[in-house]
């Protein structure tokens, strides 16, 4: 039995606000309003990495580092991304060749004169230098800090646990339900003319094999377009989620 679904259809109001986040992402403004830091935690794929981007791009005075490796590493991406909102302080031209505490010295100078939000992405346990780091800025001129955690344990943000101590400090982000869930995976093999015979189970297993998980279920949709995966006109459903299980393709 055909889907009657199309892509074609406008979508509900309660799917945009669960595709865009809309609930987290009204926090991240308020926290930013009140000049308040905010974990957003949540399983990997939920699209943590996707809302603190999109509130960045939207934010005139936030800025967006992805990954932290060193404290001088930190240090040079968070002036990098400073610079183009930095109006009223100086950046050195060739501020890559300054030392760690010369650059902190202009990141101060910086923070001093705007008041900034910082999103840190993928922190995965930093050392306690770079948190050291991170808490100085936080209290230096109370720069508000959004921190990503893939559990609501913090272990992968390490000592900047306290800067996010009360519960009103954290926005939990959820897979989504089944029902928005079937919709998106719908969208996007239309969107992405995926035909099989066997579509509809298929789509529907993806979407019960996801947990409503967003990145899952593209994952496993465009797993669904490679060859290995197809019998003929069907898709080879349950190949397609074994591998994506083992983390292939």
């Amino acid at each position: 039995m055909t889907h009657s679904f199309s892509a074609k259809q406008a979508p509900s109001h309660e799917y945009l606000a669960w595709v865009e986040r809309e609930e987290e992402m009204n926090r991240l403004r308020t926290q930013a309003h009140v000049r308040k830091s905010l974990l957003v935690f949540g399983p990997e794929g939920v699209g943590k990495s996707r809302l603190l981007r999109g509130f960045v791009e939207n934010h005139p005075h936030a800025v967006y580092i992805e990954q932290i490796y060193s404290p001088h590493g930190f240090l040079l991406s968070l002036l990098a991304a400073l610079r183009p909102s930095a109006k009223t302080a100086r950046i050195p031209g060739n501020f890559a060749s300054l030392s760690t505490l010369s650059l902190k010295g202009v990141v101060h100078r910086v923070l001093e004169t705007q008041s900034f939000l910082i999103a840190l992405d993928q922190l995965d346990g930093p050392s306690r230098v770079v948190t050291g780091l991170i808490k100085d800025l936080y209290h230096y001129g109370r720069t508000p800090i959004v921190f990503a955690s893939r559990s609501p344990h913090m272990e992968d943000i390490g000592t900047l646990q306290p800067l996010c101590a009360d519960k009103s400090e954290r926005v939990e982000m959820k897979n989504w339900p089944p029902h928005i869930a079937l919709e998106f995976a719908y969208r996007e093999a239309e969107k992405t003319n995926l035909l099989a015979s066997n579509l509809d189970s298929t789509i529907q297993m993806i979407v019960e094999w996801s947990n409503g998980n967003p990145a899952a279920i593209l994952h496993m949709l465009r797993m669904a377009h490679l060859p290995q995966y197809r019998l003929g006109d069907q898709i080879k459903a349950h190949v397609v989620y074994l591998d994506h299980r083992m983390g292939r393709h």
